[in-house]
């Protein structure tokens, strides 16, 4: 047997303890903010059927030809597939369990995606996002709501600097006009295509104008817009959420070129952008997807919602040096003897019911070295328990943050001594 050390898959990565305390942060904000506005949570399976992901996303898209890990169930022989993002199954629980038999659905989840791309900063082969989904919502106030609440979470963040981009995909008729037009244009320059695009041209064109490539750059600046080819009720609804915007005063730029990567988005389409992370500028994106809920078998309605990368966030959240809470424990208890470690116990638990975090230090150690790990804690208290307080049914309260002197007091006293304490810092 080898007793070689095994390491995390390369992509996939630890997130340590010291890291964890932003994630926390992360989280417990953007949860916040979210129940703000009405929407709550739901989870879904971390595998779900191939199909499920090859219908919504596209099947000639990056992420279904090269990037989604797929096996073979050796049970049945179903195709399964670790979800490369949530939309999908959002969409697919939704119609599973009818959800919008009661009305309009403002939901939202938060965990790992797996897309088998090459690692690097910023992105993963097992990344964490925050998704949010508005469901049965037909109007551009929804998109606009959107986009105000993710307004909201930079500021609860502490992140400034995020530049909101703007589009319109239009409707499945504009597009299809749009699309011959973009056909006809990338032909009559084919040669000047790279293998992907070329590829591209006839499955899905509207990739082509995703292609980071840098040598593609200059054709595509000078490829038709969209944005000339919308009906009229695309172009209302743009109009009016633009309009919605600047009321709610959000600074915005369109982006003729932004179509994202996925063949699911109609209509709005939007990314918020940093600089400060070099290549990897869209921290979130999101849009419409009206089609999304008939295609996957639904009754048709409309949809809107957006994604946002945690492990992006939380490089802006370092950047920008937030202040994270840290909280550590109210009380260390040291303890050595006998007698003393049958009343620690109790003295730990009762500590616990009154609503204090407590840190019983286990363990062998003279009362230098547990009073060391006590400081190092970041306790703002000791309670000290020997022999004596055990017998005594008593306690040692020795604050460890500033000169007051140590205490003998009765246990049923601790809890209001450490918050009087704790409320003077």
């Amino acid at each position: 047997m080898s007793t070689t050390a095994i390491q995390a898959v390369r992509g996939m990565n630890d997130v340590l303890p010291e890291a964890g305390e932003r994630w926390d942060f992360l989280e417990t904000t953007v949860t916040e903010c979210l129940r703000q506005y009405g929407y709550r949570s739901i989870r879904m399976p971390l595998v779900e059927r191939t199909d499920l992901f090859v219908r919504s996303i596209g099947e000639v898209t990056d992420i279904v030809e090269k990037e989604m890990y797929s096996f073979i169930d050796r049970l049945n022989g179903d195709s399964l597939t670790l979800r490369p993002e949530g939309t999908a199954s959002c969409v697919r629980a939704t119609i599973e369990h009818n959800l919008l038999y009661g009305g309009p659905q403002r939901l939202f989840y938060l965990g790992p995606m797996f897309r088998h791309e090459r690692p690097q900063k910023g992105r993963y082969r097992q990344f964490y996002q925050v998704g949010v989904e508005a469901l049965g919502f037909v109007g551009p106030d929804i998109d606009v709501e959107l986009i105000v609440m993710c307004a909201r979470m930079w500021r609860a963040l502490g992140i400034a600097g995020l530049d909101l981009e703007l589009n319109t995909l239009g409707s499945t008729q504009a597009r299809g006009r749009y699309r011959a037009h973009l056909v006809s244009y990338l032909e009559r320059n084919r040669d000047d295509l790279d293998e992907d695009s070329r590829r591209r041209v006839h499955s899905n064109p509207l990739r082509v104008l995703d292609s980071k490539n840098p040598e593609m750059q200059a054709l595509i600046a000078q490829a038709p817009r969209l944005l000339d080819d919308l009906d009229e009720d695309s172009l209302k609804h743009f109009e009016d959420l633009q309009a919605l915007l600047r009321d709610a005063q959000v600074s915005y730029r369109i982006n003729p070129r932004l179509v994202r990567g996925l063949d699911y988005y109609n209509r709005t389409v939007f990314e918020w952008v940093t600089s400060k992370l070099g290549a990897q500028a869209a921290v979130c994106a999101g849009g419409r997807y009206d089609g999304l809920i008939e295609q996957l078998g639904g009754k048709p309605a409309p949809a809107c919602g957006f994604a946002m990368g945690v492990e992006r966030l939380i490089a802006l959240v370092e950047l920008e040096r937030v202040a994270v809470p840290v909280n550590p424990p109210n009380v260390y208890l040291v303890q050595r003897g006998v007698e003393a470690a049958t009343w620690a116990w109790q003295v730990c638990e009762r500590l616990r019911d009154s609503g204090l975090s407590v840190i019983m230090h286990c363990g062998a150690g003279s009362f230098k070295s547990q009073m060391k790990r006590a400081d190092a804690s970041g306790a703002r208290f000791a309670v000290i328990i020997g022999d004596d307080e055990a017998r005594a049914g008593k306690v040692s309260l020795k604050p460890l943050r500033d000169l007051k002197a140590q205490a003998l007091v009765d246990v049923n006293e601790v809890a209001a001594l450490v918050r009087a304490g704790a409320s003077k810092k």
